[in-house]
């Protein structure tokens, strides 16, 4: 028995192994779990530990390397790898700033499908700016890989199909493909894939990218104009299952076909121009919440309807707005939800709104609430809208005018633009104005 000491009167005995190392003593696959959590430069450290921790690292499922900040050298990399005895690989992040240009890509992934790795992120960066292959051999059968992220300097060639039956999750950030062919031979190569994201420069590698996935339900397309000088081309998008639509940025290319996606729910269309198809609105029709900040002249097709939307976000900054609000307004008879985003600036010369000859039924029946940001009521186009829906939505339960901040000298006017929307006789009476 231990010894007992008195503390503050009271008598404590002194129990045997409290200065044990109890972690060490908890079971291996829950310290894998712990240490999943932890970078991996530390986790390797603990091998220095004691003589049950040697080995612990190199069953851990998830391991990330940065060669940059963790100071590991390639050389490292290659050897930590083969070093490690996992069955499988949850997760391997490889994050690789090659200097010297002696990076061999087909090395590290082979070595990461030896190990049937779920989730594979490589971020390569080169001062040279030169792309590494992809090691297309190694793609012609993988049935464990699910989630695959990929960014610069990566050249992506596939003169055939590949096989890649568990993807279902894959990033493309600034990435290139050798050709059209390639980019048909990796995404066709990928049946259960679902969520789809695309980051890259205006036409930088192939003119017209293609995707044609059945089973997609989620895709993101965003182009950084600023990148580069280079015009022309376009996407061809056929996703029969397609859920979520995001557009970004799409300022130089020449088109966006949109030709099969009958069960979009959901679209967010954002800074795109110069797009010279008319198929964009009438390839969204099946959608029940759009957002839109288109800045060209779109062709408004005769007779679409928009029988699912009952949320609509716009932003207005040209007068194509408001004429893209009245077609939607009309074409939308069951919309619920409208928000609106209107820029700081003057109204220009034919700005004004033309409203609808008939009141859209939307309006009469459905449409509850109206969100309306940056409004300050001091444009004329911007009143004239206002007052139109407040006169005629009959069903607006609430219309929110969201105030950012305004100079002192300021406030009378603000005031004054209050008061002018509260004095507007409402259609609905249980209409509240909120500001």
């Amino acid at each position: 028995m231990g010894k007992k000491r008195k503390i503050g009167g009271k008598r404590f005995r002194n129990r045997d192994g409290m200065n044990k190392d109890m972690i060490s003593e908890l079971p291996e696959a829950l310290l894998l779990h712990i240490l999943s959590y932890a970078p991996t430069k530390d986790v390797i450290a603990t091998s220095v530990l004691s003589k049950r921790w040697r080995s612990v690292w190199k069953m851990v499922p998830k391991l990330s390397f940065e060669t940059d900040v963790d100071h590991f050298s390639l050389e490292d990399v290659y050897r930590l790898l083969i070093l490690h005895k996992a069955p499988f690989l949850e997760s391997l992040h490889l994050d690789i700033e090659d200097k010297k240009g002696r990076f061999d890509i087909g090395i590290l992934i082979a070595i990461a499908f030896s190990h049937h790795v779920h989730e594979l992120v490589l971020d390569h960066y080169r001062d040279n700016q030169k792309t590494v292959r992809f090691p297309s051999l190694l793609c012609s059968y993988n049935n464990t890989l699910e989630v695959l992220k990929l960014t610069q300097h990566v050249l992506l060639h596939f003169p055939s199909r590949v096989c890649f039956d568990a993807l279902r999750e894959l990033h493309l950030y600034y990435v290139e493909f050798k050709d059209e062919a390639s980019v048909c031979n990796f995404l066709s190569g990928c049946p259960r894939l679902q969520d789809l994201v695309v980051e890259r420069h205006s036409n930088f590698d192939v003119e017209t990218y293609t995707i044609s996935v059945p089973s997609l339900q989620r895709l993101t397309i965003k182009e950084d104009y600023s990148s580069t000088d280079v015009g022309g081309g376009g996407y061809v998008i056929n996703a029969p299952t397609l859920k979520y639509l995001n557009i970004e940025g799409l300022y130089f290319i020449d088109f966006c076909l949109i030709e099969n996606a009958p069960e979009l729910v959901e679209a967010n269309i954002k800074d795109v121009s110069h797009i010279a198809n008319e198929n964009i609105l009438a390839s969204l029709t099946s959608a029940k919440r759009l957002s839109f900040h288109l800045a060209l002249e779109i062709k408004y097709p005769t007779g679409i309807i928009f029988f699912q939307l009952i949320s609509l976000e716009l932003l207005i900054d040209k007068i194509i707005g408001w004429n893209l609000l009245s077609f939607m307004l009309d074409s939308s008879p069951k919309l619920q939800s409208l928000k609106l985003n209107t820029p700081y600036k003057d109204c220009p010369v034919g700005w004004e709104w033309n409203q609808p000859n008939c009141v859209p039924e939307c309006m009469l029946l459905h449409l509850e609430t109206l969100v309306w940001t940056r409004y300050k009521g001091q444009r004329e186009d911007e009143k004239q809208v206002a007052t139109y829906i407040l006169k005629n939505a009959r069903q607006l339960k609430k219309a929110t005018f969201p105030q950012t901040y305004i100079e002192p000298n300021e406030l009378e006017k603000r005031r004054d633009m209050q008061n002018e929307l509260a004095s507007v006789v409402r259609a609905s009476v249980s209409c509240h104005l909120v500001f």
